[in-house]
Formats: C-alpha cells, sequence, structure tokens
C-alpha cells in the first residue's frame, strides 16, 4: 500500500493523507497547503524563497544539502601532433631525432652563414661609397667645377 503524498504550494513540504487545507480558487485551480501559516502567507503573496522555513529558501541558500566528496572527472587531453605552417610533420619529427650536438652544430653553421653574408654586404656597400665619396675625387670635380665658372664682375656695392 503506497499512500499519495502532496506538496504544500508554499512550503513545498509533504502533505500526509488527512493533513493540511485545500483551497480551490473561482478559476478551478486548486493549491495545497500544509497549514494556516503557509495558506496566509500565499494569500499575502509573500515570497517563499524569502522566507527562511520554506524549502525554496533552503534550496536557494543551500541549506542542509550533502555536498559530493568525489571529485568531478577529467578528461585528459589527448596529444595531436600537426605540421605548422613553413615546416611539415616529417621535419618536425626529423629535428626532434636528431641528437643535440648534431642539432647545434647546424644551427652555428646557419648563423655563420647569416653572418657572412651580412659581412659581404657590408664590404661591397663600403667599396662603392669609397670610389665615390673619397677626398681626391671631391677635389678633382671642385677644380673642375671652378675652372668652368667664368669670373663675373663684381657689382661693386652698387644698389638696386
Amino acid at each position: 500500500m503506497s499512500l499519495k503524498l502532496d506538496l504544500c504550494n508554499f512550503s513545498g513540504y509533504k502533505i500526509y493523507p488527512s493533513r493540511g487545507i485545500r483551497l480551490a480558487r473561482i478559476d478551478g485551480k486548486t493549491y495545497n497547503f500544509i497549514s494556516k501559516k503557509a495558506r496566509n502567507s500565499f494569500m499575502m503573496k509573500k515570497n517563499p524563497r524569502k522566507i527562511s522555513w520554506t524549502v525554496l529558501y533552503r534550496r536557494k541558500h543551500k541549506k542542509g544539502t550533502e555536498t559530493d566528496v568525489s571529485k568531478k572527472r577529467t578528461r585528459k587531453t589527448a596529444k595531436f601532433q600537426r605540421s605548422i605552417q613553413g615546416a611539415t610533420l616529417e621535419n618536425i619529427l626529423a629535428k626532434r631525432n636528431q641528437k643535440p650536438e648534431v642539432r647545434k652544430a647546424q644551427r652555428e653553421q646557419v648563423i655563420r652563414s647569416q653572418k657572412e653574408k651580412v659581412k659581404a654586404k657590408k664590404e661591397a656597400k663600403t667599396t662603392t661609397k669609397k670610389k665615390t665619396d673619397t677626398k681626391a675625387v671631391r677635389a678633382a670635380q671642385k677644380k673642375i667645377n671652378k675652372g668652368n665658372m667664368k669670373s663675373k664682375p663684381s657689382r661693386g656695392g652698387v644698389m638696386m
């Protein structure tokens, strides 16, 4: 034999048979209350979430709930390797499997070649500069320019 239990529409408590108050509205909706206190609070339009003895208040403020001690399981992230722009996966794996000495030697060789390129560029720049910017070349150009200029008569303090 099972008992038909109702729930209080205000407080949320269980109402056992032959207990409580039933209210029927004109629109045909019925409400069950555990006590006059609950019924009167409902009729005064009190909010059950703000009244401390109701089930809704206790749920809202987390009163009397047993906390689970078991931790939530976290998924382990699966490692996935992808190629990076400019390097395929095979190249990356080959570099990883190389011995550190070999990798270091390759790195030094690349750095050395870059330095040599920069040095060669600088030398080329300085040689072209030397050809154009020597003092002798400048002096010769000045002489040529002076010789080409015709001497103009001086104005001699004449104002216009």
